[in-house]
């Protein structure tokens, strides 16, 4: 028995390992009347604190393409109005994808909001900003025009205060300043694949394994 769960595990272990992880998107929100504020820390400190409230019309989940996103259209009687607003990215930079980025926001937020990567602060506005699809003004999204990015995971922030009405938002990407922006998404090839020679190693190693238990019977 306890060779049949070690070598289960093992396999688990493989599937695991040799499994993609793309971007993790999550999407928070909570209530909050408040209006603009003076600094990005002061937007990030106050969307934390309302969205870690539990309150009806808000909530917590995780979707697979960052795209046409509300609190309306998220949660169960979601709210259009009075709405604190985080989203938050993980993903993985390869080591051929490294160096220049460029991260762009459209947002629904009224009252301003901020957008961080890896805990720094990028670019923030207090005006009332609604993209309504298009990127032609640049007074009505967050972005991040100059990045520098180094191999390895890491993480993008948007917060946001929106009064009304809740329209859909979107977050993309662009690697070595030139080409189409990308949308966030589980399928956005921000992964880290296995190379061949880790599989074979796994192979290797879950043949020795099984090799170990057969002989052990």
């Amino acid at each position: 028995m306890k060779n049949r769960f070690k070598y289960s595990a093992a396999i688990m272990l493989f599937v695991l390992c040799s499994s993609a992880n793309a971007s993790l998107i999550t999407i928070e929100t909570g209530f909050s009347a408040a209006g603009a504020q003076v600094d990005a820390l002061a937007y990030q400190a106050l969307v934390d604190s309302a969205v870690a409230t539990p309150s009806f019309g808000y909530g917590s989940t995780t979707i697979p393409v960052y795209d046409n996103i509300s609190n309306h259209s998220l949660f169960p009687s979601g709210s259009f109005t009075d709405i604190a607003f985080k989203s938050t990215v993980d993903f993985y930079v390869s080591p051929a994808n490294a160096g220049a980025w460029q991260i762009r926001a459209g947002v629904d937020f009224g009252h301003g909001g901020a957008i961080f990567v890896d805990g720094v602060a990028y670019d923030f506005k207090t005006n009332d900003m609604w993209w309504a699809g298009s990127y032609s003004d640049s007074s009505q999204y967050l972005s991040i025009n100059s990045l520098t990015l180094a191999a390895g995971h890491h993480t993008l922030n948007l917060y946001g205060l929106e009064g009304c009405c809740d329209g859909f938002q979107q977050a993309q990407f662009r690697i070595g300043g030139s080409g189409d922006f990308a949308t966030f998404s589980a399928n956005d090839t921000l992964s880290p694949i296995p190379e061949p020679e880790t599989h074979a190693m796994l192979l290797v190693g879950l043949g020795l394994l099984f090799f170990s238990v057969r002989r052990k019977k």
